[in-house]
């Protein structure tokens, strides 16, 4: 009773729409994505993990909360973290299902990641530091260890009834076969649910509801998202009432933006696609990229702008399998951190991980030893405070489209002001070179490229001329937007003021009342008892 009692009256506080956090509040974030069991243990050990097995190696939710500042210092105010509801157990032959994507009960915590209470340490540990926490769902499908399924090892979902028929997709151009046949194969069977039964669709709508609240979870990334018809999402989305990025797996602008009128936000794959192939090779085509980007801009609902914009993901090889060659690899990383949408890391990138398709590409990063001081978390720490400062320098700079200026074989500029990126595919043996007479800037304007700290003029017209060497790109801003107390090329930067502060110190005062509340919430519970 006494229990009951407490719960009831704080219950009310977390309830609070501090934590739901809108689509406008995540757009001046950058996610950093984590596979949970392959992150960092609990007690910090460092196990062997052989990716090829496909076995659980032992990271936690403990261990996320262990390395935030890890996180938090290379920038970013938001991870992803794996689902984290109960999965298949056993090696299934196709593995453990330690990337969390084979639900098997939705009501229950996956407990090889922790318990409920780690999970909303973790949740407070974020928000504590002004950083949100997107879950991971799974919508579409549960998964099975037999063919055909055993339906009753399921929860809540556990008679044949609640499922398609089963038909493994063969035609990806047939949009019913997509979203009524399964994904999977006969080994591990992903059984399709029928999201066209009311009851079935109520139990999602009511069960996303209580996860985001159970865990004051700030966004929502699902899963399959292309395989449920259109008009399942939108109350889906109201009910987690939290912002929502789907991934819908295809490369068409024309198959995406539908999605995008249905939920807050999709990973951009149309551009993932163009963006690698760009920059893998000095014979990447960056018109390809360009024409892509202008076309998504003008067909998505809000155009780029609450795309998720990524190089690397749990799905997809490595960009370093493909291409070792340091400076494409720079110039391919710094385009989420320029570009209109928000940017995603997967983890094990700023480490320079190769792994090639799944599963290589899931290694276990505190093989990396979390080295800081190494070239490629160093580039991301400037992307990072280059974009936040830009954010604080240009209130128009969230909702300005990204323009592209000149475009050659091997060269590209794109404006988003404060900020002109010259990016190349020459490759480290290149010196590229660029010529933007219609840069934009004030005539005469003190620039600098930020990852370089090499001082640029604008011209008398406001347009700029620079090159690099190696192959390097380029990301040049105004002296006046850097803090000359900051962390980026301060002995150039005129600004004042604290970087970044725009986001984090939000979600300070978030969690400071949150706290506060909370305190009046008990203190209210305690002059109850007494």
């Amino acid at each position: 009773m006494f229990t009951l009692r407490i719960t009831a009256l704080v219950a009310p506080f977390f309830a609070l729409p501090v934590f739901a956090a809108s689509a406008n509040e995540w757009q001046n974030r950058s996610i950093y994505q984590l596979v949970t069991d392959r992150f960092a243990t609990s007690n910090g050990s460092s196990p062997s993990c052989d990716t090829s097995q496909r076995l659980y190696c032992g990271g936690t939710w403990q261990g996320v909360i262990s390395k935030l500042d890890y996180i938090q210092n290379m920038g970013f105010d938001a991870i992803w973290i794996s689902p984290v509801v109960a999965n298949v157990e056993g090696n299934t032959g196709e593995g453990e299902a330690f990337h969390g994507y084979w639900t098997r009960d939705i009501n229950s915590l996956n407990e090889h990641f922790g318990s409920a209470d780690d999970l909303n340490a973790l949740a407070s540990a974020l928000h504590s530091r002004g950083m949100y926490l997107m879950l991971d769902v799974v919508v579409n499908h549960m998964a099975a260890t037999s063919n055909p399924p055993d339906y009753s090892s399921f929860s809540p979902f556990n008679t044949q009834a609640d499922f398609h028929a089963e038909c493994f997709i063969s035609d990806y151009n047939n949009q019913t076969d997509v979203e009524q046949c399964w994904l999977g194969d006969t080994t591990v069977p992903l059984a399709d649910l029928n999201t066209e039964n009311d009851d079935i669709v109520n139990t999602m709508y009511t069960w996303i509801k209580g996860l985001i609240a159970n865990y004051t979870a700030d966004g929502v990334r699902i899963d399959t998202v292309k395989h449920i018809r259109k008009d399942f999402w939108p109350d889906f989305a109201q009910n987690a009432g939290v912002f929502t990025i789907g991934e819908v797996l295809d490369g068409d602008t024309n198959y995406v933006a539908p999605y995008t009128q249905v939920l807050d936000s999709v990973l951009d794959y149309p551009t993932f696609y163009p963006l690698t192939s760009a920059f893998v090779s000095p014979s990447g085509n960056l018109s390809a990229l360009v024409d892509l980007v202008t076309q998504a801009q003008g067909s998505y609902k809000d155009g780029e702008f609450m795309t998720g914009s990524f190089l690397e993901n749990q799905d997809n090889p490595r960009f370093q399998s493909m291409t070792l060659d340091q400076a494409l690899v720079k110039n391919a990383m710094t385009w989420p951190f320029v570009q209109d949408g928000i940017p995603i890391l997967y983890y094990g990138q700023e480490q320079g991980y190769t792994g090639g398709a799944d599963p290589a590409n899931r290694e276990a990063l505190w093989l990396s030893g979390y080295v800081e001081d190494k070239p490629l978390v160093n580039h991301v720490k400037t992307l990072n405070a280059a974009r936040k400062a830009a954010i604080a320098y240009n209130s128009s700079f969230l909702t300005t489209p990204a323009k592209f200026l000149s475009t050659t074989s091997s060269t590209l500029a794109l404006s988003k002001p404060p900020v002109l990126a010259l990016l190349t595919n020459g490759g480290n043996s290149s010196s590229p070179s660029w010529s933007v007479p219609d840069a934009g800037f004030p005539a005469n304007e003190p620039l600098v490229d930020v990852l370089s700290c090499t001082a640029i003029n604008a011209d008398g017209n406001g347009g700029v001329s620079a090159s690099a060497q190696g192959g390097a790109p380029m990301v040049v801003v105004p002296v006046a937007a850097l803090n000359k107390s900051g962390s980026v090329c301060p002995s150039l930067a005129t600004g004042s003021g604290s970087q970044g502060s725009q986001g984090n110190g939000a979600g300070r005062e978030v969690a400071t009342g949150v706290a506060a509340m909370l305190a009046v919430g008990l203190s209210v519970v305690t002059g109850m008892l007494v």
